[in-house]
């Protein structure tokens, strides 16, 4: 048997950033995940935003990571066929797979990987015993189950998974070559749906490396024939439903393979058990039309690695108490609220016909265009509407919460993302 501090189950985006948090602070931790190298998964290909920098910042990894990226420093907005704005952004590219192997090299030596699968969880609420597949056992004071969506641990513990939006998005995935030229005149493009009916939110096309990457997002479900027709034909398809996108991305061919991943939102309700805490999609889902999964992961994280987790080791035990406290945590429930909120929001401003939802996306197409016509001119008021459709207060609020909470917890448990 081994014995640890924290047992991290799932090497993934939330439990590979965890290993590196608590590895840089000193405290013992266990690494396990079947993959030495993370293999290929069509999940987050982009970071980007102020927010959501900011937040993965706070984990003390994010610069030696981000040198990886290919970064965007300027995005299109577009729709209808019009160019609405070129917008300074701070986005960076990379598969998630990159995202992840590069910050499992920001793990210390002194965590201990395991590259096998965890079998079996028996929880108390002094010690927490993990069988492994490799016939090993792990002792550990905490288990930080980090398995994004994999259900059978949780099962096994009793947890139940509430759905709250089953299927609430598709998002499908390719890469997009020029026809005719050698490159895409945008650095990068979101282009947003011309028509509700045609179930589309945008496109977005962005360079990782020497590539330009698309992500598509629908609201479908996933026995829509509309998906099996653009997997036989996606070039037609997607001229069918955005037939006005070539006037400003060009004509462009599809090629590689499609992935195509359905999400449902749901949360998992863990606030009774002793000895185990979920971060990350373990514990709830966001919806990627959104872009606030990257959000919420780095906010449980480093809410856990930062102020929970210093916490709970100072004292005996690791009752049901202790954990609820990560769940009750003001900055974590700030962030889950505003994803939710922005994921039912986007939904109806890109699809729902009332006239309340088709005045909102005419005022942002507005916004947009104003926003656009006074960057060409010099102007320095700069609009921020929120095309997620949901208020960018919320956002700002969450962040500011956060950096606050953060500031006052920071004398009394040593911030991991100092000692990067």
């Amino acid at each position: 048997m081994r014995y640890t501090d924290i047992a991290i189950i799932g090497g993934g985006l939330a439990g590979s950033t965890a290993a590196a948090m608590l590895g840089r602070a000193g405290i013992s931790a266990v690494l396990i995940d079947p993959h030495a190298s993370y293999p290929a998964d069509f999940r987050v290909e982009k970071l980007s935003g102020h927010g959501q920098i900011e937040r993965f910042q706070r984990t003390g990894i994010a610069d030696a990571v981000l040198r990886r990226a290919t970064f965007s420093g300027e995005n299109w907005i577009a729709r209808f066929g019009h160019l609405l704005d070129k917008a300074p952004s701070r986005q960076f590219n990379i598969r998630y797979d990159s995202l992840v192997n590069a910050i499992r090299d920001e793990i210390p030596e002194a965590v201990e990987r395991i590259w096998t699968k965890a079998v079996a969880v028996q929880t108390s609420p002094e010690r927490q015993r993990i069988a492994l597949a490799n016939d090993e056992t792990i002792s550990a004071r905490l288990v930080v189950l980090a398995n994004g969506l994999n259900v059978g641990l949780r099962h096994q513990l009793g947890i139940v998974r509430h759905v709250i939006s089953a299927c609430h998005s598709i998002s499908i995935g390719f890469d997009a070559v020029p026809a005719g030229r050698n490159s895409f005149d945008f650095p990068a493009l979101t282009y947003f749906s011309e028509r509700p009916r045609d179930r589309i939110p945008y496109i977005s096309l962005f360079p990782i490396g020497t590539r330009m990457r698309a992500n598509l997002f629908v609201y479908r479900g996933f026995d829509d024939p509309w998906l099996r027709e653009f997997r036989r034909a996606p070039a037609e398809t997607l001229n069918a439903a955005l037939p006005r996108l070539k006037r400003i991305a060009g004509p462009f061919d599809i090629t590689g393979e499609i992935k195509i991943r359905p999400v449902d939102l749901y949360v998992n309700d863990a606030g009774h058990q002793p000895g185990v805490v979920l971060a990350g999609d373990a514990f709830a889902t966001s919806c990627p039309v959104a872009g606030t999964g990257c959000d919420k992961v780095f906010t449980d994280v480093e809410r856990l690695c930062n102020v929970h987790i210093p916490r709970w080791l100072a004292s005996d035990g690791m009752d049901a108490g202790k954990i609820a406290a990560f769940y009750a945590d003001p900055v974590k429930r700030a962030c889950d609220q505003w994803a939710a909120a922005k994921a039912f929001d986007f939904r109806s401003v890109s699809i729902a016909t009332s006239p309340y939802w088709s005045a909102q996306r005419w005022a942002r197409f507005m916004a947009w265009s104003a926003q656009g016509l006074l960057r060409r001119f010099g102007g320095t008021i700069h609009l921020e509407p929120n095309f997620l459709g949901h208020s960018s207060s919320s956002s700002s609020s969450s962040s500011s919460s956060s950096r606050s909470s953060s500031s006052s917890s920071s004398s009394s448990s040593s911030s991991l993302s100092s000692s990067a």
